[in-house]
């Protein structure tokens, strides 16, 4: 009760890295093994006991926190070293642990059973390492195999942990550290051992027990923990390729080529022996910046592991030529190119697609990409999977939550299509945000609304913001939340092994018309409304929201830029979320149903057979509904108290209260209901219980920023700033869903 709601100062990245540990360690460590568990429980009892199926170690956890350097200019080179070190030290602490009680749990004797041929080879193979370099005794653990061999299991681990520790602070290792493992899969293969050996004399309970829960953990984390995502703006690849080409002599103005030139260009580059004669000491400081994180790609993949990174994010992929670029800065890094022995490639590279107009875009930009021969030859190299990332919160602020959904939809399916045409694998990468602005919602019905087809036993999708604490911060949730979404995957990858039954081709028109009338909607509202802007900065608390240090990260891209542009995207939906308008998740649903049905009863009835037919529409009539139960029209006209031209805001006001009633009526009207959220009546009692407090701590809020935004308080402004960002935190903690 006593810990302070505020923090005193802005967390570093490290902080955020340390931050993110910790769900690992509260929770997912435990839980995963569990949820494996119960997986293989479900098999045999559909299956039968006997059947021989085996489930593998499917589920992988990433993470960008100090990978992510899109507009955040903290995330250095250095910051992403530390990050991976962080990692693998946290997971080999782990490892430790669990050996150390599987020591005093495997004291078989061999006196007692017979340990299997190979495992007793590896053991005599081990005898120097037993004695000379760990100094023991062939008396210690003489008649008890398993724990002499978890014995050296221990120590090579714990010299792998030592040497982290070490470059952690800046030292480097002496060579007796060298001692540990060189790869997880060394520790897997004794771990395997050891196992196989349990199995041969009878012992497979022992074998079924906390071994089958540390392999599982190390089958799924290895050395390396999460696979950090490395994410940066595609502009500066392009001022750094740019300034290769500039200062290698006789060199083409790249860029003034052609996209088709600038594709040409790099794939001879990318091919060629040596490209570019670089001296990195004349370089500009971000491109010298922009080669050293491919660098450090290289230098951490050789010192932990080569699971240690994910994808590499471009965010804003315009052109092929964005992603052929950043293949080159690889390259120059040496994590691909071509040897005599033919090309090889360590680097996976997923293109953003964010704006609308990108989204619709990428079937252009992606053929370019495949018809390209060199990228063809690197994605093969690297194992013939293509990651592509799907930005949900850019495309509902440029275009409005149903725009933003119907391109997303639109955009896997042509995607997908593009990929099986070619022989490629595809993943799609879901950047989803907490709110339903920002592509949130349940993770199951998000999983199953995804378009037919498109789900081919895999899926990927970022978890931010206030959601990874109520997911995954106790093993209970955690293995709930990981459990609904394994169900979700098995269920939406059925197309694999049956024909998906595509939806019907009505629906899918109708929902073309209803997304282009919704975004016609909210880009009248935000572009086409004049002191909208201004609205959004004075009736809501945005201002205050940077002052909460909750990130590392800066909440605009440029200081004093009022404009939609600069603005992030978790700041705008938290903002409209403080204030109770929810905007962004639901304006302009009112006015595309409204405008397409008109009062055709057969149209409705067309709408409402959609809902209950097609999982993808229900999906977003649901959310809409969470949104607009969340919303107070009243409260959020108090805000506009806050406004500095009161008649200007309060038409703007009315604009938004009127989509609202619209959007609520035509909603309840297709789900058939009489109140939001009464197919969902738990969901509803809770929201209805919050309001209770959330009501009077708006109302608190809007006094709170009167006093602060008062310019003729001189000094004594500042004594308000600490409760209203109270305030701000206490609103989220009952809104939940809120960035």
């Amino acid at each position: 009760w006593k810990t302070d709601e505020v923090r005193v100062h802005k967390p570093q990245v490290s902080d955020e890295v340390r931050q993110g540990l910790y769900f690992f360690r509260e929770s997912l460590f435990q839980t995963l093994p569990q949820v494996y568990r119960n997986l293989e429980r479900a098999v045999r009892r559909v299956y039968g006991a006997d059947t021989g199926i085996t489930v593998p170690s499917f589920v992988g956890f990433g993470s960008w926190i100090g990978g992510d350097r899109d507009g955040n200019p903290f995330v250095r080179p250095e910051t992403t070293e530390l990050a991976v070190r962080m990692h693998a030290e946290l997971v080999l602490e782990e490892y430790i642990d669990r050996v150390k009680r599987l020591i005093r749990i495997l004291s078989h004797s061999n006196s007692l059973c017979q340990p299997s041929p190979a495992f007793l080879d590896s053991l005599d193979a081990d005898e120097d390492y037993w004695l000379g370099t760990m100094g023991q005794t062939l008396r210690r653990y003489h008649h008890e195999p398993y724990r002499r061999k978890l014995g050296i299991v221990r120590h090579r681990l714990e010299a792998n942990l030592a040497r982290v520790r070490m470059r952690c602070a800046g030292v480097e290792a002496p060579l007796e550290l060298a001692t540990g493992y060189d790869a997880e899969g060394e520790l897997l293969d004794d771990l395997y051992l050891i196992r196989d050996s349990l199995i041969s004399h009878g012992d497979a309970n022992a074998a079924d027990g906390a071994l089958k829960d540390l392999i599982r953990l190390v089958e799924s984390f290895g050395f390396h923990l999460v696979h950090l995502d490395i994410r940066q703006e595609s502009t500066r690849h392009t001022q750094a390729v740019i300034e290769l080409f500039a200062r290698q002599p006789g060199a083409p103005y790249y860029q003034t080529f052609s996209e088709e030139q600038k594709l040409m260009a790099l794939a001879e580059a990318i091919a060629h022996p040596h490209p570019f004669h670089i001296d990195k000491g004349t370089l500009t400081p971000d491109t010298r910046e922009t080669l050293e994180v491919f660098e450090v790609m290289a230098r951490m993949g050789a010192e932990i592991s080569d699971r240690v990174f994910g994808a590499y994010v471009i965010s804003m992929t315009h052109t092929a030529s964005h992603v052929m670029e950043v293949m080159l800065l690889a390259r120059l890094a040496g994590l691909a190119g071509r040897t005599p022995d033919g090309w090889f490639c360590s680097i996976r590279i997923a293109p953003l697609f964010e704006t609308i107009e990108d989204l619709a875009h990428i079937d252009a930009v992606m053929s370019a990409l495949f018809d390209n021969e060199t990228y063809a030859s690197l994605l093969k190299a690297s194992g013939n999977l293509q990651e592509v990332m799907l930005g949900y919160s850019d495309s509902c602020k440029d275009g409005g939550i149903l725009a933003s959904a119907w391109n997303l939809y639109e955009a896997q399916e042509k995607i997908i299509a593009l990929t099986d045409a070619r022989g490629v694998q595809c993943r799609l990468f879901h950047g989803r945000g907490g709110t339903i602005g920002r592509g949130g919602g349940p993770t199951h019905e998000a999983i199953l609304s995804q378009p037919d087809d498109t789900v081919h036993g895999q899926i990927k999708f970022t978890e931010q913001g206030e959601v990874l604490s109520y997911r995954y911060a106790n093993p209970e949730t955690a293995r709930y939340e990981l459990t609904m979404g394994i169900s979700g995957l098995i269920k939406a990858s059925r197309c694999v092994i049956e024909p998906a039954q595509p939806p019907r081709k009505d629906y899918l028109g109708i929902m073309a018309e209803l997304a282009g009338y919704g975004e016609e909607s909210y880009r009248a509202l935000v572009c086409g409304t004049e002191g909208l802007l201004d609205y959004f900065y004075e009736v809501t608390p945005v201002d205050a929201i940077a002052l909460l240090n909750i990130g590392s990260r800066p909440s605009y891209r440029k200081k004093q830029d009022r404009s939609l542009g600069s603005i992030r995207a978790i700041p705008w939906v938290f903002g409209w979320a403080q204030s109770r308008h929810t905007l962004p998740a639901w304006y302009g649903i009112g006015s595309a149903i409204e405008r397409w049905r008109g009062s055709d009863l057969e149209r409705l009835a067309k709408l409402q057979r959609m809902y209950q037919e097609w999982p993808f529409f229900r999906a977003i009539l649901s959310n809409t509904q969470m949104s607009l139960f969340k919303a107070e029209m009243r409260i959020a006209h108090e805000y506009t108290r806050l406004a500095t031209e009161p008649a200007r805001a309060e038409g703007i006001y009315k604009t938004i209260a009127d989509e609202y009633q619209r959007t609520l009526t035509q909603v309840l009207n297709i789900a058939g209901l009489n109140s939001l959220l009464e197919e969902t009546p738990d969901l509803q009692l809770s929201l209805m219980r919050r309001n209770a407090y959330l009501d009077p701590l708006n109302h608190l809020q809007i006094a709170l920023l009167e006093r602060y935004r008062d310019e003729d308080t001189k000094g004594a402004r500042e004594q308000w700033l600490d409760p209203l960002l109270r305030s701000i935190n206490a609103i989220a903690a009952g809104m939940r869903n809120t960035g």
